[in-house]
């Protein structure tokens, strides 16, 4: 298990500043309260919940003058004055808490529509041109802070959000409380007289200089105990997220494990991330304890010091007790204002380590979004090279690279005319996939030049089949209503899924209920619902038994061919061959730039329609 200690430090480097921290959370922030469709109605909210702290703060500052009356008329013994201030009491402490139930709510509401608009908008991005699978893609290049999308969008929009709110709101109300009650501190603590070599000297308001300088030491003394807390902050956060996807793997992948009978393996994985969980944790607590220990001593200290100052006076007579308590009051007031940076410092830490992971997920984004904006389109290739149009498939000087820029596949001049079927064939790993997530526009790391057919479709070996009823599934990704129950039930009669049709309705996770052979024929089931001109097919029936691999092929073929469009199909298994009328080949040849082992691979038509020499 890795120690926390060596754990690297996100905040190291001269750009991890609080100064530009807080420009990333302003960067964060304003889109919502500049651009969003329900900017002013934020807006408004905003103002209103500033002006219930002010209000709050108001209400202090009448508590503070009330204690000086209260507690002066129990000294004197005035009970008409005594039974005056507890109605006064009342009504105040009737409209603070009118202030306090409407600070929250207000509050609250606020950070829940600001929740809602970001993590409606990160999704969209997120979704927006395959930048969910380019990132997943980055993955294995070194991109450390782009992990995780699914915390960064559920749990982090959240916590910036409420930190937001919730640390800008203590600051406001710090600043305002500071200057509210400085004034009255300077006035009620008097001055203090002494002697410094042979010299008399004055000092006015001298509760004043103390609150700022016991405060100033105990802010540094803080930072410095508790700086700590943002790396482990930021590094707790993605330990959960790294645990919370491989419990996630296992449910994904129940089947293959209970086959393999991978019970112990999967426990020790999943133990070793826990571990790293508890072992981040505990260096964590132990820092919020130092921490802990040091405000918990700091806070008490502060109840206790400015009776300490003041109560010599009130025993000299010089003053009341109501102007004790109204001192001690207003000096917490201005400690506890002077002491926020303190106080708040473990949410700061947890909202810089929160912003730092949206900041990192948004940079993730924005080069897939500047691409598009500059390409005006989504796919991978630009315009120029890129193209969804016609009736034939061409290609041309195209090459694949790996994600690390090593060339992996190209194909020169290939063209697939209307009615035509072709079966592409290589050694795994070749590229034939590859070659298919480039002939999408989804593979990022490719040049040259593309035309797809109008009306084309993808059928993947592993299809995405989305929590939800079944009748969502055969839909995906139209509407639910798109196509009539009868067309339903018809494809799922012609790929051998009949029994399936009474279950139209009910909700599921199908990628769990079904079989790879069940899911791959849902999938087919889908193309015959969309009736596509072109079919491009990725080992789309490896998991079919051979009656019907056979029977969906002659489905697909005609359904094409009936339409005038063509087929493009990767597989290794022999039958398929019979549905595709020609060939197009993987050949390995050198290359130069790269490693004696590495391969780079041409795709080049078998003239005759012969088997490619490979297979």
């Amino acid at each position: 298990m890795t120690s926390t200690h060596s754990l690297p430090d996100p905040w190291s480097g001269p750009d991890r500043t609080w100064r530009n921290f807080l420009r990333d959370a302003w960067h964060l922030a304003r889109p919502y309260f500049q651009q969003s469709e329900d900017r002013w109605k934020a807006r408004l909210m905003l103002a209103l919940i500033v002006a219930l702290n002010l209000g709050s703060v108001y209400m202090s500052v009448l508590f503070n003058e009330w204690y000086n009356v209260f507690y002066s008329a129990l000294q004197d013994k005035n009970a008409s004055l005594f039974w005056q201030q507890m109605v006064r009491f009342s009504w105040l402490a009737a409209i603070a808490i009118v202030i306090a139930v409407y600070k929250f709510y207000v509050t609250q509401l606020l950070d829940l529509r600001w929740r809602a608009w970001m993590t409606r908008t990160y999704m969209a991005r997120w979704l927006s041109g395959c930048r969910y699978y380019h990132l997943e893609l980055a993955q294995g290049s070194g991109a450390m802070l782009s992990d995780n999308p699914d915390q960064r969008i559920q749990e982090d929009i959240g916590g910036f959000t409420g930190s937001a709110l919730g640390i800008s709101m203590g600051l406001l109300n710090s600043v305002v409380t500071l200057v509210s009650f400085i004034t009255i501190l300077w006035n009620v603590s008097g001055s203090i007289s002494f002697s410094l070599w042979g010299s008399a000297h004055t000092v006015p308001g001298y509760m004043v200089w103390v609150a700022f300088g016991y405060c100033a030491v105990g802010s540094v003394i803080a930072h410095y105990i508790g700086r700590a807390l943002i790396r482990l902050n930021f590094w707790q956060q993605r330990r959960e997220a790294d645990f919370r996807y491989s419990l996630v793997r296992v449910r994904e992948y129940s089947e293959a494990i209970a086959f393999d009978r991978g019970e112990a393996a999967s426990s020790q994985q999943l133990d070793g991330r826990f571990s790293r969980v508890l072992a981040n944790y505990l260096q964590l607590i132990k820092a919020q304890k130092r921490l802990v220990w040091f405000t918990s001593f700091f806070q008490q200290a502060a109840i206790i010091f400015p009776f300490l100052v003041s109560v010599p006076r009130y025993l000299r007579g010089s003053i009341k007790l109501g102007d004790v308590m109204q001192i001690a009051n207003a000096f917490g007031k201005v400690q506890d204002a002077l002491s926020w940076f303190i106080d708040s410092y473990p949410a700061l830490a947890g909202w810089r380590a929160t912003t730092e992971r949206l900041t990192s997920f948004d940079r993730g984004i924005a080069p897939a979004e500047v691409a598009a904006s500059e390409a005006v389109t989504e796919r991978a290739l630009p315009p120029s090279q890129y193209a969804v149009q016609g009736d034939t498939l061409e290609v041309e000087g195209l090459t694949c690279c790996l994600p690390d820029g090593t060339p992996q596949l190209g194909a020169q001049a290939l063209q697939m005319k209307p009615g035509e079927t072709v079966l592409l064939q290589g050694p795994s790993g070749s590229g034939k996939s590859t070659f298919l997530r480039a002939l999408a526009g989804i593979w990022p790391h490719a040049h040259g030049q593309v035309t797809l057919p109008m009306d084309s479709m993808f059928l993947p070996q592993r299809p995405y089949l989305p929590v939800g009823t079944l009748r969502a599934v055969l839909a995906y990704p139209e509407e639910v209503g798109h196509y009539a129950d009868a067309d339903m039930r018809a494809v799922l009669d012609q790929v051998r899924l009949g029994h399936l049709a009474v279950s139209l309705d009910a909700e599921d996770n199908w990628s769990q209920k079904l079989s790879g052979g069940e899911q791959q024929r849902v999938a087919i089931a889908r193309a015959l619902l969309k009736q596509p001109r072109w079919i491009f097919a990725d080992e789309a029936t490896s998991a079919l038994d051979a009656a019907t691999e056979t029977r969906v092929y002659r489905l697909l073929v005609d359904m094409v061919q009936s339409r005038q469009g063509g087929m493009l199909s990767v597989a290794h298994r022999h039958r398929v061959a019979e549905f595709h009328a020609a060939r197009w080949c993987m050949r390995a040849e050198a290359e130069p730039q790269g490693p004696a082992e590495h391969v780079f691979w041409t795709i080049e038509p078998q003239a005759d329609g012969a088997p490619c020499p490979e297979e």
